[in-house]
């Protein structure tokens, strides 16, 4: 008699487990690999004309050595779409225009997006001397989003300068992974 209960249990579990995917729920992959703008497993690949972006409020590095961290939120506006990868970031003013690498350690999700859902990354920065030529003065943040946003929305930078090592090409900054925001 304990056989059909138990059977059926296995069953039950076998059922819940088929409706997941490779990352035990709806709203990642689990397996990292690439995706095209029409995937239609998790949507289409978000873009800024399907999103807000919100950036700040940023914990400003106060002086010259010090870290500061700006956070950016990416609230979906349309129908259900797809992050994957680390975000594009460029710090710049005038002729230079700096690209921010990944976050020593940090590996890139897929997340999804539902409409009004929303995602955040922090972009981190060691804050450098104004005019030194180991710093970059920039005044403007440009953010890009993977994969295939072709486009960036640009944004004041107000943070201070950005300290570099060796050549203003190498700015002590980074970028996290995208991580769902909220409950």
């Amino acid at each position: 008699m304990r056989a059909i209960p138990l059977t059926v249990a296995a069953l039950a579990a076998a059922l819940l487990l088929t409706g997941c995917d490779g990352g035990g729920g709806s709203s990642s992959s689990g397996s990292g690999g690439s995706s095209s703008s029409g995937d239609s497993k998790n949507g289409t690949a978000c873009s800024l004309d399907r999103v807000a972006l919100e950036v700040g409020p940023a914990s400003v590095a106060p002086s010259v050595g010090d870290t500061g961290q700006v956070p950016v939120t990416v609230t979906n506006r349309g129908s259900k779409c797809t992050l994957d990868d680390f975000p594009g970031v460029r710090l710049a003013r005038g002729g230079d225009d700096v690209s921010l690498p990944a976050e020593k350690g940090a590996t890139a999700q897929k997340l999804t997006l539902a409409k009004d859902e929303a995602a955040t990354f922090t972009i981190t920065y060691q804050r450098g001397r104004k005019g030194d030529k180991l710093s970059l003065d920039a005044d403007t943040l440009k953010v890009s989003l993977p994969p295939g946003d072709t486009k960036a929305q640009s944004f004041k930078w107000t943070y201070g300068s950005v300290a570099a090592k060796g050549d203003i090409g190498k700015v002590i900054a980074s970028v996290s992974a995208f991580t769902q925001a909220g409950d």
